[in-house]
């Protein structure tokens, strides 16, 4: 189990799904926890609270629109002047509006943009000085096999995963010389909400490209979080690690 006593973890999309799995295993391990969110104001408060329970720390919700950047930088202010800065930062929020490249809409492709790429840079930036007085400090991106693989009717979905592997990597060289390292997770099938509604028969042919056979867990993306915002992780950066049951080997 990773050490991170004293340490607080800042984690987007974490109300449920796999940024929640995410935020409950940082707390597990020790971390005070904020939550960012878009959901209604009580479902993330009702999250964090249940973390703080659970795990006997502090946590903290702010509903805030990942993809909106003068947001995140009064939200993340507010968070670093609420508990003294920011050590983990954990950049999960994501949707998919999938449809074949023809079909796709502008807004659409826009919106999955913004919300998927263009929110990591308003996180990252809004944490950057932070990170930079404190010399120290994990960034950990959640990006998807889509990202290096490429997938049909996913153009907009892969090609803001794929941004997500090259702003990765240059953040990690950027803030190498500070002692920040800066790492992405590429999850593959997964079980969350939009998964178990998918249909039998797109969930078979899902399946049939794990060679592992089975879906994965978000507990499986949470405890790679957790390594890599562990000391454990401190001498890897720009990496992207695969948590995905073989899809992409």
């Amino acid at each position: 189990m990773a050490d991170l006593q004293g340490k607080v973890a800042l984690v987007t999309g974490a109300a449920r799904g796999i940024g929640n799995a995410i935020a409950a295993k940082l707390a597990e391990n020790g971390a005070d926890v904020v939550l960012f969110d878009l959901c209604p104001e009580e479902a993330g408060i009702a999250a964090a609270e249940q973390i703080a329970a659970d795990y006997g720390v502090k946590t903290g919700f702010r509903r805030c629109d990942v993809s909106d950047y003068e947001a995140v930088q009064a939200a993340v202010k507010d968070v670093i002047k609420t508990y003294g800065g920011v050590d983990i930062l954990v950049n999960n929020a994501g949707i998919t509006r999938d449809k074949v490249l023809l079909a796709m809409s502008e807004q659409d492709w826009d919106l999955v943009l913004d919300i998927n790429l263009k929110s990591m840079f308003n996180t990252i930036k809004a944490c950057y000085r932070n990170f930079m007085k404190k010399k120290a400090g994990k960034i950990i991106n959640i990006s998807s096999v889509s990202g290096l693989m490429g997938n049909a009717a996913q153009a907009n979905y892969t090609a803001a995963k794929g941004g997500v592997i090259a702003l990765t990597k240059t953040v990690a060289r950027e803030l190498a010389s500070r002692g920040v390292n800066c790492n992405a997770v590429a999850p593959g099938a997964i079980e969350t909400p939009m998964t178990a509604s998918m249909d039998q028969d797109a969930l078979k042919a899902l399946l049939s490209t794990v060679p592992m056979g089975r879906m994965g867990k978000p507990e499986d993306i949470a405890e790679c979080v957790a390594f890599l915002a562990s000391d454990r992780a401190k001498y890897i950066t720009g990496e992207v690690i695969r948590v995905d049951g073989g899809i992409a080997m």
